[in-house]
């Protein structure tokens, strides 16, 4: 089992990559990609760049959590069909 703190990326965090390495038996991370905004889709490219950047610190991308759901889709609007795929 991998001991990991949350991390929400530069400009969304206010504890950095470095300040987390030193945690003892800190591993990893879990992060989220909250610069995307709510509604658009998440890429392999979004996510691949996150996990490269956590690597760059020596520590391991263990999940991504807190997908942007848009409000139509939350409170059931009729638009909310056109932002479903």
């Amino acid at each position: 089992m991998d001991m990991t703190l949350r991390w929400y990326g530069e400009g969304n965090d206010s504890v950095t990559l470095d300040q987390i390495r030193q945690i003892p038996g800190v591993t990893g991370v879990i992060t989220a990609l909250h610069d995307i905004p709510a509604g658009e889709a998440w890429t392999y490219e979004d996510v691949m760049k996150r996990k490269q950047e956590v690597e760059a610190k020596g520590l391991k991308l263990v999940g991504v959590e807190s997908i942007n759901v848009h409000e139509d889709i939350k409170i059931g609007l009729p638009t909310r069909d056109e932002l479903i795929e």
